[in-house]
Formats: C-alpha cells, structure tokens, sequence
C-alpha cells in the first residue's frame, strides 16, 4: 500500500495548528490547490467533531470527504468518500505533537489507486509528495507570520 508521510515544525501552538488545519471552510485560503471548501456537516460532541465536507480544486473536480477531529489528543483521520477515483481508496491521519518550539505537525496518506489510472504510482507518489511537503511548508509559513490564526 502507497503511503505518504511528512512532518514539519511549526513554531506556534499545537492546539492553534491543529485548529487552523483543521477549519475546512479556510482550507482554500491555506492550501494552494483547493478552490472551494464547503462544509456539509459538522457535529461536535465532548472531545470528538465528525465533519463531511465537499472539495474542489481549480479544474474544477469535487469530492466528498469526511473527517473526525481529536481535540483532546490532535488527531485527524479522514477519507476521501465520493467519487473515490482516481483512487481506490484514500485515507488521512493528521497529528499535531507538542515540542519545545512549538508543534511537530505530521500528515499520513495511505492510498490505493484506482486500476484504472493511467499515471504511472512513481510519478502519482512524486506528485503527492511535492503537494504534502509544499502545502505544510505553506501553511508553517502562514502560521508563524501571522497570516492566519485560529479562530
């Protein structure tokens, strides 16, 4: 099974981070390759908010997704739900880590594609990848500037 996995530390505070990554509705201003992020449906009860939220990027392709947020141990896990494709399945694990400076932030995609696809796994992987390590390093940037603060 593919997997992707990076982290980076972000020098403010875990619940902040993990608040602002996980405030879907901003994710077309933090992230650079969603156009769109709408919020379907989103239940808070104690520690836990289960979250169902539609994506779409600048080609214009959407997908629904749904995310259940830890608020007590900063932990993600999520899946792309429909359409699946180009993937067989998709599933996300995102953590925010204490550390002296601030916040370790790790992401966790573990996928199948799609039989169909024709892109080669290598050249989906590299993608993946260059996306994951471009969008933290974005957000770290955001986060530590100022430009974006939990609400």
């Amino acid at each position: 099974m593919p997997r992707i996995e990076n982290s980076i530390d972000v020098e403010a505070d875990p619940q902040d981070v993990f608040a602002i990554i996980n405030d879907i509705a901003r994710w077309p201003e933090i992230f650079n390759e969603y156009h769109k992020a709408v919020v379907l449906s989103q239940e808070r009860e104690g520690r836990w908010t289960e979250i169902v939220f539609e994506l779409s990027n600048a080609e214009g392709d959407s997908w629904r997704s749904w995310r259940l947020v830890d608020h007590r141990d900063l932990v993600a896990i999520a899946e792309r739900r429909d359409p699946l494709f180009p993937f067989r399945f998709m599933h996300l694990r995102w953590t925010c880590e204490p550390r002296p400076s601030g916040t370790r932030m790790t992401w966790i995609q573990d996928f199948e594609l799609d039989e169909a696809v024709p892109t080669p796994l290598a050249t989906v992987l590299e993608r993946m990848q260059k996306h994951t390590v471009e969008n933290q390093a974005n957000i770290k940037k955001q986060i530590e500037s100022g430009a974006v603060r939990a609400s």
